[in-house]
């Protein structure tokens, strides 16, 4: 039989990822968790973690269980912390995953807002444009720009966001515009790094709806999104980017669009869940305040940000 305080602990070492830190939360010698969290290893007959010097992961077992049991044992400390405060006020911290470029569109005064509200809440911010693993990295709720790889994760989808191509002025004084996608070929172009060759694949949506596939390359490559509308505006080539990155540049004339009638299509915005079970109340109420600010802009192909 499962001893259920070896479950709640193992479900706090798996979300902080420290043995030391949730012996923390949980007020006990760090080597106290640690030997718990080995009986219930040999209750179970497997080995839930990986541990070294300075990582600490979960094995696929553990993995599985901590998404079975993880959620209830979360939801009965919400409840806990729910009753000793006599409110359902939300309280705990949140780990937010989203691209480099985030705060380019995602306002900090929003963030500044919902703190003040809800003073028990901390907001820890995992910032990359490689995609999360919200299990391995403990994230509770991830944003995500363009389609969703990862069908394991519960999605909800914030707002349909096309990115069209775009240049400086300067670019297109210097080497004219294409006249149509074959031309693309013949310009510098602004990249994610290839996965294979010499050539990134853009596929983009005509004005008949159909989409078709191009090959460029340039001179200037970046797996960061910042780094590379940076590079756009400065003149180093034609890029193809989100329109929630580059509405302000637009409107403010540093990016020009380029062949209008040709579109990326899919590039919207969702927010992510490990989980269907119930998220914690400082997560829904998070998500909440984002995606009624992130709704109140209106992205368009061809136009900047709706003031919210």
């Amino acid at each position: 039989m499962l001893d259920l305080n070896e479950v709640a602990m193992f479900v706090q070492v798996a979300r902080l990822g420290s043995f030391a830190e949730a012996a923390r939360h949980l007020r006990m010698p760090s080597a106290t968790v640690s030997r718990r969290i080995q009986q219930l290893e040999t209750r179970l007959g497997t080995r839930l973690m990986q541990r070294s010097t300075r990582k600490l992961t979960l094995t696929s077992a553990g993995q599985a269980f901590h998404e079975r049991c993880g959620p209830a044992v979360e939801e009965l400390i919400e409840a806990g912390q729910s009753h000793v405060s006599g409110s359902q006020e939300p309280s705990g911290a949140i780990r937010v995953a989203a691209s480099a470029s985030f705060f380019e569109y995602f306002d900090m005064t929003w963030v500044s807002a919902f703190l003040a509200a809800h003073p028990l809440v901390q907001v820890d911010f995992v910032l990359s444009d490689l995609p999360a693993d919200l299990i391995a990295d403990r994230i509770d709720v991830a944003f995500r720009i363009g389609p969703l790889e990862d069908s394991s994760y519960v999605a909800r989808r914030i707002f349909a966001s096309y990115g069209g191509l775009l240049a400086s002025p300067a670019y297109l004084a210097a080497r004219g515009a294409p006249a149509d996608l074959r031309e693309l070929g013949e310009h510098e172009c602004v990249t994610q790094p290839p996965d294979t060759g010499n050539f990134a694949v853009w596929r983009l949506q005509g004005p008949d709806g159909v989409e078709e596939e191009v090959r460029v390359r340039g001179r200037f490559t970046s797996n960061v999104q910042v780094a590379l509308r940076e590079a756009a505006c400065a003149g180093l080539g034609i890029v193809a980017l989100p329109t929630i990155l580059t509405a302000a540049d637009v409107a403010a004339g540093r990016l020009v669009p380029v062949l209008p009638g040709y579109m990326r299509a899919g590039r919207g915005l969702s927010v992510v869940y490990p989980s269907r079970q119930q998220r914690p109340l400082a997560v829904s109420a998070f998500v909440d305040m984002a995606v009624e600010k992130l709704s109140l802009r209106e992205w368009t192909p061809s136009s900047g940000a709706s003031t919210p």
